[in-house]
C-alpha cells in the first residue's frame, strides 16, 4: 500500500531522467552533462532534500558492455541507475522498481531514440531528444537539441520551432580536459585497445607488441595506455596470456605491474619483458591525460570521437588477420555476427562485407568525409605500425597537419552548457503547469 504520504511526496517532486546506452555517450555526454545540471539545477542526490531527482534509464545497445551501470554508480550523480536488462520491464510497469515523481522530464542521449519516446510516454514526461545527426521522431518530442543548422534542416518546417541548435557535445571535452597532474615530460603515445572483449583480445597484445618495437626505434618515447571503465589492469594482463589464443600470434610479455611511483606520478606501470613502460591509466575520463599525448594507437569506435575533440592525433587499426573476433560491430550485423551456430561464417561474411563497403571506419573521416586520420584496415603488423608512427612523430608538420584538421571538424566549446539551459527551461515549464 502507497500512503497518503508518499503518493503527496511523489506529487510535489520531479525528475530528470537520462537515457544513454554505451560506453562512449555515458564519458563523453552523459557525465558532463550531469555535473553541469547539478550546478544549475538542485536536485538529488547531490542536493538531499530537492525536489528534482537525477536517474539514469540504460537502454538495450549492442555496443554496451553491461558494466555501464557500475561505471555511472561510482560517479555518484545519479539517484537512481537501471540497467539494460531492467528496461523492458521497466517500460512495461514502472512501479515494479519503486515510486517515481508524476512530472518529469525523458532526455535522450543515446541508444534508440524511440525508446526515449516510449519511456516518455509510459511516465507521462515531457521529452527532449539531443539529435547528433538527425531527429528521428520530431512529432513526439517536446524539444530537438541539435547538433548542427543540418539536423535542424533535415527537420519538416512545421516542426523545426521545437528545435535549438546547442552544438557538438564532444566539442566541450577539451574544456573538461582537467590537467592538474600532467604527463612527465616527454614524447606521448596513448595506446587504445578498446572496451569491449571482441576488441581487447586483438588490441591488447597487438599494442603491446607495437610498443615494444616502437621503444626500439624511438627510446626515449613514454606510453600511456588508457584502460577503459568498463574494464581492468588483470583484464589487460589476461588479454596478453595463453587465456587468450590470439596473444600467442604476438610476441610481447607483460613482465610485471609495478606500482605508482609518488603522488605526482599516481600511474601503475605496466612494464613488458622487453622492458617497455607503459603508464596505465585507470581513472576515467582519461581526457586530460590523452589531451597531453602525441599521437595515440587506436581501434575504431567512439574514442575516436574522443581524440578528435581533444585534438590528438591518432592512427587507426584494425587487423582482419582476426576477422572472426571482430565481432563487435553496432547494430543489426553485430547482433547477427553473434548468433551461436553460424557466428563464423556470418562474423566473416558481414565483417568482409562492412571493411569493404562502408568506407571510413574512424569517425572524424566519417564526418568530414575525406581522409583526416589514416585507417590501417587489413593483414598489418605491430612493426608496420611502429614504422608509421615514428614517420608521424619525426615530422612536426605532419602532427600539426592533423591537429589542426582535427580542430576545425569541432565545433565550438559551449553545448553542455547550452543543452543544460534547454533541459533547466523544459523543467521548469514542467514545474509551472501543475
Amino acid at each position: 500500500m502507497i500512503s497518503s504520504n508518499q503518493t503527496a511526496s511523489q506529487e510535489n517532486s520531479y525528475a530528470v531522467i537520462f537515457l544513454a546506452n554505451g560506453p562512449g555517450e555515458l564519458t563523453t555526454w552523459v557525465r558532463p552533462l550531469a555535473e553541469k545540471l547539478h550546478k544549475t539545477v538542485s536536485m538529488r542526490p547531490k542536493v538531499f532534500n530537492a525536489k528534482t531527482s537525477l536517474k539514469l534509464v540504460l537502454v538495450p545497445c549492442p555496443n554496451a558492455t553491461g558494466k555501464e551501470a557500475d561505471v555511472a554508480k561510482q560517479w555518484g550523480l545519479f539517484e537512481k541507475i537501471k540497467t539494460a536488462n531492467q528496461f523492458w520491464k521497466l517500460l512495461i510497469c514502472p512501479k515494479k522498481f519503486g515510486e517515481w515523481p508524476s512530472k518529469g522530464i525523458v532526455v535522450f542521449l543515446g541508444g534508440d531514440q524511440f525508446w526515449s519516446v516510449l519511456l516518455s510516454a509510459k511516465l507521462g514526461y515531457r521529452h527532449i531528444t539531443y539529435a547528433e545527426w538527425i531527429a528521428r521522431w520530431p512529432q513526439w518530442n517536446d524539444r530537438i537539441a541539435a547538433m548542427s543548422e543540418k539536423v535542424r534542416d533535415q527537420l519538416p518546417k512545421k516542426y523545426r520551432n521545437k528545435c535549438n541548435v546547442v552544438g557538438d557535445l564532444m566539442a566541450d571535452l577539451s574544456s573538461f580536459a582537467k590537467e592538474e597532474i600532467p604527463l612527465p615530460k616527454g614524447e606521448w603515445i596513448a595506446l587504445l585497445p578498446g572496451s569491449k572483449p571482441a576488441k581487447l583480445s586483438v588490441g591488447v597484445p597487438f599494442l603491446l607488441e607495437t610498443a615494444d618495437r616502437l621503444a626500439l626505434i624511438r627510446p626515449n618515447c613514454k606510453f600511456l595506455l588508457s584502460i577503459a571503465p568498463t574494464t581492468n589492469i588483470k583484464e589487460i594482463e589476461k588479454f596478453n596470456s595463453s587465456c587468450n589464443p590470439i596473444a600467442s600470434k604476438y610476441k610481447s610479455e607483460i613482465y610485471n605491474i609495478k606500482p605508482s611511483q609518488n603522488i605526482n606520478q599516481p600511474w601503475k606501470r605496466l612494464i613488458t619483458k622487453a622492458g617497455t613502460e607503459i603508464f596505465l591509466q585507470e581513472i576515467q575520463p582519461a581526457h586530460g591525460p590523452l589531451s597531453q599525448c602525441d599521437i595515440a594507437l587506436t581501434t575504431i569506435g567512439a574514442n575516436t570521437a574522443e581524440l578528435a575533440a581533444l585534438g590528438v592525433p591518432m592512427i587507426v587499426i584494425v587487423p582482419t588477420q582476426h576477422i572472426f573476433v571482430m565481432q563487435a560491430w553496432d547494430g543489426l550485423f553485430g547482433l547477427l555476427a553473434r548468433l551461436p551456430g553460424f557466428r563464423r561464417f556470418i562474423s566473416f561474411i558481414i565483417s568482409t562485407w562492412r571493411l569493404r563497403n562502408k568506407g571510413f571506419l574512424a569517425w572524424p573521416n566519417i564526418n568530414a568525409g575525406r581522409m583526416i586520420v589514416p585507417e590501417r584496415v587489413g593483414k598489418i603488423l605491430p612493426q608496420e605500425i611502429a614504422k608509421e608512427t615514428h614517420s608521424w612523430l619525426a615530422s612536426n608538420k605532419l602532427l600539426e597537419g592533423q591537429k589542426n584538421d582535427l580542430q576545425n571538424l569541432r565545433g565550438k566549446p559551449g553545448a553542455v552548457n547550452n543543452l543544460a539551459k534547454e533541459i533547466k527551461t523544459l523543467l521548469e515549464e514542467v514545474t509551472i503547469s501543475r
